[in-house]
């Protein structure tokens, strides 16, 4: 009982809502409801982060690694609550049930990542992917073109094919090697690298985390879903999934050595393809979230770069640089929300001004965007330098100019957005700015946290050694 805890408790808040969605509770209600439920998970989660033990016929793990991954997602999605405010893009009528909808999409999250088990990893993944298909196109309409309802739709049609992706490539592993459980799977699957049916299935089951990260080519929802769902909404996809991915990932790619020299190219393929695709994209963009789904997928490749040393030292920088895009993501979403109260998506020449408008939120925005773009001394300068470094050393020299050449170009359009908000005069129609108590602690929480994780890393990247070390 105690080991489910945490899962029970977010079962428990989706069900509180679904009775809250009966009636018609206020927004400050459900707003206060909503907090409290996320406040208590958060508590939970952390009274619960020493437990230890396996559930459902060990299909299911708790240990150090998946509590403490469940701990970074709920505190991730503490923080979006937080800033979300009254959910300005999301209609009255339906909040509550977007929150329950964002519950059972939580659940399943926190339950992939302590899923060891192939049929135990689908579900989750599918509880968790269903909650959002549903949760994108929940937003209220504004204007001419419903691009909510066509992201929900492209959102669909892309989850369903890397579903099917998935589930194919798990019928592979079980015919060669007999098992679900991954503890099987490890140790089988190293005798089987150079047949093509081995290659081919575990290339299949991470597709569907691929699609989870938007890695290339599972990629194309991405800028799409970025910009047409709520502003909530897309701070939570943006960020938190993720999370989840990269915690399997780093369990399923356990399995493979670099004596697959096969499966190794293709991943490294994927992961380059993946950088270039989104930092050459995200140049010509209007819309700023549409900008950091671009600049998410170039992310997404440097996370998969950093886990494909295939050594300790490489899982721990890919979840340091994952621990630190999480909270650089939220930084900037933050001041989205903040700078757009009636919901609306913020454009390039919104940001004219905004200096003026609300100091701290704009120097919020300019660190967030410095870190992302690789500039010290924040964690995202000190995380691609890790992994960089560490790719080096294991003889990736051609794929290491490459990842560094797509800092360089990432630089320029992060910049971009910082010389409007600080060398622009006001725009004729300035939007704006919500900038409470609330958004302001949570500003500066961010921005030291970033700043902290990027000058002493030392902490940080052993504290991952440690977890992931008595996992894999």
């Amino acid at each position: 009982m105690l080991l489910f805890l945490p899962e029970l408790i977010i079962l428990i808040s989706a069900l509180i809502l679904f009775l809250v969605s009966l009636g018609t509770p206020s927004e400050k209600t459900l707003r206060n409801i909503v907090l409290c439920l996320t406040g208590l998970l958060l508590l939970v989660t952390l009274t619960c982060i020493n437990n230890k033990g396996t559930l459902f016929f060990a299909a299911y793990q708790i240990d150090l690694y998946s509590q403490l991954f469940k701990l970074l997602i709920a505190a991730a999605t503490f923080i979006v609550i937080v800033f979300s405010g009254n959910t300005p893009g999301i209609g009255q009528r339906i909040r509550a049930e977007y929150y329950m909808f964002l519950f059972t999409g939580l659940l399943g999250l926190m339950m992939l990542v302590s899923s060891v088990e192939l049929l135990a990893i689908f579900i989750s993944l599918e509880l968790s992917s269903f909650a959002l298909y549903i949760m994108v196109p929940m937003r209220q309409s504004s204007g001419a073109h419903d691009y909510h309802l066509e992201s929900g739709i492209k959102y669909l049609l892309f989850g369903v094919m890397a579903t099917g992706f998935m589930l194919f490539g798990m019928s592979y592993l079980f015919g060669l090697t007999g098992s679900t459980y991954l503890k099987d799977i490890i140790p089988s699957i190293s005798y089987l690298y150079n047949q093509p049916a081995a290659v081919t299935g575990i290339i299949m089951v991470m597709a569907g985390f691929f699609y989870k990260l938007g890695l290339f080519p599972f990629h194309f929802w991405v800028p799409d879903i970025y910009e047409g769902a709520a502003n909530e909404t897309t701070s939570f996809v943006a960020a938190i999934p993720k999370l989840a991915a990269v915690a399997l990932l780093i369990r399923l790619l356990a399995m493979v050595s670099v004596d697959g020299q096969i499966l190794v190219n293709l991943l490294l393929l994927c992961s380059i393809c993946s950088m270039f695709y989104g930092n050459l994209s995200a140049l010509a963009q209007k819309d700023v979230k549409r900008i950091l789904g671009y600049s998410g997928i170039s992310h997404a490749g440097f996370i998969l770069f950093g886990l494909l040393t295939f050594n300790l030292e490489g899982y721990s920088n890919a979840l340091y640089y994952t621990i630190g895009y999480a909270a650089m993501t939220l930084t900037c979403f933050l001041t989205i929300c903040a700078a757009t109260p009636n919901g609306n998506n913020l454009k390039l020449e919104d940001l004219k001004g905004l200096h003026g408008r609300s100091p701290l939120l704009a120097l919020t925005f300019a660190l967030g965007l410095f870190s992302l773009a690789g500039i010290p001394p924040f964690v995202g300068f000190t995380g691609k330098l890790m992994i960089l470094i560490n790719a080096f050393k294991q003889g990736y020299v051609v794929p290491v100019i490459l990842a560094a050449l797509n800092t360089a170009i990432a630089i320029y359009y992060y910049l971009s957005m910082v010389r409007l908000a600080y060398c622009s005069d006001d725009s004729k129609e300035s939007v704006m700015v919500s900038d409470g108590w609330s958004n302001k602690s949570l500003a500066l929480l961010l921005v030291l946290f970033i700043i902290t994780m990027g000058i002493f890393p030392t902490w940080f990247l052993d504290m991952a050694a440690t977890v992931i070390g008595a996992t894999v």
